[in-house]
């Protein structure tokens, strides 16, 4: 088979080196890649960016599944253009992206379904919304309602603060539209949890856990970031947890698809906080996550090929998916100043090719350049976190570029 992987993040780099270990994968294109999959095996980049320029390309060169890694594609419209040309592609619709596109849509949707989640109100004029934080109980949690690539989160501990969030997201329009709206939820106190499940259309099954540490600083501080690493599976998962997160998150949200004919086929990512060991819906999301798939992949046993496929065919209760017994760490290389300000252009020395995902690298007269803010996602994997942990610093000790930066505490809990 061909194969098409659309993105140029650690999330594609690794999804695409998954894929290329099938028996049955012949080639892998990446539209448009970055500088670590110009070197991966069975991989060529492709430059283009356009949809209709990437369905010409698939159906040109009889490509028979495209996975779509960034939500931007997906909230745009490319599944329902794939299917108008009668071409494979994993990922859910424009309607279904709505869960992820707008927080507001998401929460409302939880509502009406019983997804456990916290109290929240939506807000469309400034004014109106700063009169509502002069009543609330602070710390509280605002976020823009549309795609704001992981930033658009911010905790307010005061109303001062509050009222600087509201006005950079919904006057000074500081993600281009994406916070015109915002939602206002209370604050929760608890640790995050990823949970990733694969729908078909008919059928769901639970991918795997995980932990993603977004702060840019230790001790998750200052500003949100894409991610700067993830271990898994989740260590604080337990199988109380679990049939609880199955009974107040999965199963309703499930149902609701079902009620609203949304007819998923993808990936469903649902972030959660546990507060007092209940779970409450912070997000979801319609892709994989970034760093979390690096992280989970390599722990993935199963053919990831056959997975698409059986997604592809309406079959997901019909494969067992296995995972090495092992947990798993990835930390985030970052360009210093990431992520507001950062230099581009500077080159990579490495001896380590292990598990090893590109993200912001550009491949240029043989050399490896740093070309964004996230350069590197570092994976390793052991029998305990404390292991994985220790093997995944010392390969970041090989690796060098100009201001390299990361957080010395992921995986401490």
């Amino acid at each position: 088979m061909k194969v098409a992987v659309i993105g140029n993040g650690g999330r594609e780099h690794a999804i695409a080196w998954k894929l290329s270990q099938s028996k049955r994968v012949k080639k892998i294109y990446c539209i448009p890649g970055n500088g670590g999959t110009a070197l991966e095996n069975k991989c060529e980049n492709i430059d283009m960016k356009n949809i209709d320029e990437i369905i010409n390309f698939v159906r040109k060169n009889n490509i028979e599944l495209t996975i779509v890694g960034p939500e931007k594609y997906l909230v745009e419209g490319i599944v329902d253009e794939f299917k108008k040309e009668g071409l494979n592609i994993i990922g859910p619709n424009k309607k279904v992206s709505m869960l992820e596109g707008s927080k507001i849509y998401a929460k409302n949707f939880a509502k009406k379904y019983g997804v456990q989640t916290a109290k929240y109100k939506d807000f469309k004029d400034y004014n109106i919304a700063v009169d509502y934080i002069k009543t609330v109980r602070f710390p509280i949690v605002i976020k823009a309602d549309g795609l704001a690539g992981g930033k658009g989160v911010i905790i307010s501990k005061n109303f001062s603060e509050a009222k600087k969030t509201l006005n950079d997201f919904m006057n000074n329009d500081v993600f281009l539209g994406a916070g015109k709206n915002v939602l206002i939820e209370e604050y929760l106190e608890g640790y995050e949890m990823s949970i990733f499940i694969l729908l078909d259309g008919e059928n769901y099954k639970i991918f795997q856990t995980a932990k993603d540490h977004k702060k840019i600083l230790e001790g998750e501080k200052g500003l949100n970031t894409g991610g700067m690493g993830a271990i898994s599976p989740h260590p604080k998962l337990s199988m109380e947890l679990m049939d609880k997160i199955k009974e107040k998150i999965i199963e309703p949200t499930i149902s609701g698809i079902k009620e609203e004919k949304l007819n998923y086929n993808g990936i469903l990512f649902i972030g959660l906080m546990i507060q007092e060991n209940e779970p409450y819906l912070l997000e979801y999301n319609v892709r994989f996550g970034d760093p979390e798939t690096q992280a989970m992949l390599p722990l993935l046993e199963t053919d990831l090929l056959e997975i698409f496929n059986h997604i592809i065919e309406k079959k997901l209760d019909k494969i067992n998916i296995k995972w090495k017994d092992n947990i798993s760490c990835c930390v985030v290389l970052a360009a210093k100043g990431y992520p507001i300000k950062y230099e581009k252009g500077n080159e990579i020395k490495t001896n380590i090719d292990s598990y090893v995902f590109h993200a912001g690298t550009i491949l240029k007269d043989g050399k490896l350049l740093t070309n964004g803010g996230r350069v590197l996602s570092i994976v390793d994997f052991g029998r305990n976190i404390k292991e994985a942990r220790k093997r995944v610093y010392n390969k970041i000790k090989r690796i060098e570029f100009k201001d390299k930066y990361y957080r010395k505490d992921i995986g401490i809990m």
